[in-house]
């Protein structure tokens, strides 16, 4: 580099004009690490730099791609403010306010409704804006068009599944790509498959772990989990381990197979191992309710009635 290291913050890094009142130094959006006063010097200076600088920018990436997220992309529940389940089939969307309600939240509404009987205030309603719940296919896909002209990006990943199951690939990948634009990690999650199946579009690698990732750092268990699938293709145990590690401790049970797996083969320590046990049953133990126990329950008997 033509600027040293402790002049990079004042002075361009190729033609070395210090900033002053006239001259606005930028940072390259690769590193972070060196400043240019224009767009011709970064583009002189981009053979110099260009290794140095991809090596940083991967790095930065990897900070923030292993920092393990709070709480899965699914976030708690909007009314009983506990973890959602992982399961986000056992969940209820409500397409009047694009909420996703817990089982137990669910259950307990319907049977308010129940000792309030048919037709009652509370029937009906959703349990948490109180609009009255769509009861037709054709009244749900309504809500959800309303609330995707308005950029809900919970609406238009729903119209992008919608799209799918209908068979139409193009319509479903503009949905979710619009989705992931605003940051749904579910819509990447899918975008990621599309590309791997190469659905609408062309297979493409790179794209598919690109997705793969922004959903992994909103907190997607599954792309996580794929992760460490892909890191293991192309023999990066540690990182794979590190992928499966943070699924661990959110909760996801499938990536603690792989974990059980890594420390077999000594890529993860005893210590970690044990570590990544108490914070799996943590994060289930959080997930857990009466309200939820129960609405399990009945699910489960009704599974074994058909």
């Amino acid at each position: 580099m033509s600027a040293d290291e402790g002049e990079e913050d004042t002075s361009c890094a190729s033609c070395g004009v210090a900033q002053g009142n006239e001259i606005k130094l930028k940072k390259c959006n690769g590193c972070h690490l060196v400043r240019y006063c224009s767009v011709k010097c970064q583009r002189e200076h981009r053979p110099q730099h260009k290794r140095a600088c991809t090596e940083r920018a991967a790095e930065l990436r990897d900070e923030i791609l292993f920092k393990q997220p709070e709480s899965s992309h699914l976030g708690d529940c909007p009314i009983c403010c506990l973890p959602m389940p992982l399961d986000r089939n056992v969940s209820s969307l409500m397409t009047c306010c694009s909420k996703i309600i817990c089982p137990g939240c669910t259950f307990n509404d319907l049977r308010r409704a129940k000792e309030l009987q048919v037709g009652g205030e509370a029937y009906g309603k959703c349990p948490f804006c109180r609009h009255p719940i769509a009861k037709k296919v054709e009244d749900f896909i309504t809500n959800v068009m309303k609330r995707a002209e308005v950029n809900d990006p919970i609406a238009l990943y729903q119209m992008g599944v919608h799209r799918r199951d209908e068979g139409d690939y193009n319509g479903a990948f503009q949905y979710l790509k619009k989705a992931a634009d605003l940051g749904d990690a579910q819509a990447h999650y899918d975008l990621s498959c599309f590309y791997h199946n190469g659905l609408g579009v062309k297979k493409d690698k790179k794209k598919e772990v690109y997705h793969l990732e922004q959903a992994a750092i909103e907190g997607h268990v599954l792309a996580r989990n794929n992760l460490g699938c892909v890191e293991e293709e192309n023999g990066r145990m540690e990182r794979a381990a590190e992928h499966w590690i943070i699924a661990v401790n959110l909760g996801h049970s499938h990536s603690l197979d792989a974990v059980k797996s890594c420390y077999r083969q000594g890529f993860v320590s005893k210590e970690d191992l044990a570590k990544a046990l108490r914070a799996h049953q943590a994060a289930l133990d959080s997930m857990k309710s009466p309200q939820r126990d129960e609405a399990n329950a009945i699910r489960d008997y009704m599974k074994s009635r058909k």
